[in-house]
C-alpha cells in the first residue's frame, strides 16, 4: 500500500520517463510534490525502491528505473524506457512484454556539455524496442558526448533516441543546431524572442541565443544507457 505522496511521486517519475525517455531530476520531483527540501524526495523514492515499484541505478546520478505500477496505474505495453546495451533488459520480476526492435541510424556524437560539430553521417545502427518510439515521424540515435545532461539521468556514452521534428515545447530535452555549425542536446526554453538552452548539471550555465540562431533538429523520446 502506497501513501499518497509516494503515488504522487511514482505517478510523476512514470510520466516523465514515458514524455521525455529519463527520469526527472530531484529538484523537479520537490517542484511537482511541493515539497521544502530534497531530503522528502529521498526518503519517498527510498520506500517506493524498497516496496519494488522503483530501482536506482547505481554509480549513475539520479538515474531511476520503473520496475512495476500500482494496478491503478497500469496500462498495456508498459516497459522501461532505459535499456542496457541494444536490447531491453527488464528487471528479473518485471512483467515480460513481447515488442519487436526497430534499427535505427547512429548519427554521429552529441554534445551534453560544450557543443561540437553538428550532426554527421551514419556511424553504425543500433536496435531499440519499437514501443520506445515515439508517434509517428523519423526516429534517428546519437551517442552523448559530455556530463551537463546528468542530473536528467543522461549520461556520457548513453545513446539518446531522438524523434526528428523542428518545433518543442518549454521543458522538452531537444537536439539544438546553433548557427548551422554547432550540435548540443539541452533542456528548451523559448522567452519571447530569444531561446535558452539550459543544462541538467550546475556546472554548467544556461545559454540563450536570439531565437533565429536556434533550429530544434528532434525531441528526445528514449535512452539506451551504457554500462
Amino acid at each position: 500500500m502506497l501513501t499518497r505522496k509516494q503515488l504522487e511521486l511514482l505517478d510523476f517519475i512514470n510520466k516523465r520517463i514515458q514524455r521525455d525517455g529519463v527520469p526527472p531530476s530531484f529538484d523537479e520531483m520537490k517542484e511537482a510534490l511541493d515539497l521544502r527540501s530534497k531530503s522528502g524526495i529521498h526518503r519517498l523514492i527510498t520506500a517506493l525502491e524498497e516496496r519494488g515499484f522503483i530501482r536506482r541505478l547505481a554509480h549513475r546520478a539520479r538515474a531511476l528505473e520503473i520496475i512495476k505500477l500500482p494496478d491503478a496505474m497500469e496500462h498495456p505495453g508498459f516497459n522501461p524506457r532505459v535499456i542496457k546495451g541494444d536490447r531491453a533488459d527488464p528487471p528479473a520480476d518485471a512483467m515480460p512484454v513481447h515488442a519487436h526492435a526497430v534499427e535505427l541510424s547512429v548519427m554521429g556524437r552529441i554534445a551534453a556539455g560544450v557543443p561540437i560539430s553538428a550532426l554527421q553521417h551514419e556511424s553504425h545502427k543500433v536496435a531499440v524496442p519499437a514501443t520506445m518510439l515515439s508517434g509517428r515521424g523519423n526516429h534517428y540515435a546519437l551517442e552523448v558526448k559530455g556530463d551537463s545532461m546528468i542530473d536528467a539521468g543522461i549520461n556520457d556514452g548513453d545513446v539518446v533516441v531522438i524523434r526528428e521534428g523542428s518545433t518543442a515545447e518549454n521543458g522538452d530535452i531537444v537536439v539544438a543546431l546553433i548557427d548551422d555549425q554547432e550540435a548540443t542536446l539541452k533542456r528548451f526554453r523559448r522567452h519571447g524572442r530569444s531561446i535558452a538552452l539550459e543544462a541538467a548539471n550546475p556546472a554548467y550555465e544556461t545559454r540563450v541565443f536570439p531565437d533565429d540562431q536556434v533550429k530544434v533538429q528532434g525531441r528526445l523520446v528514449g535512452l539506451i544507457r551504457s554500462y
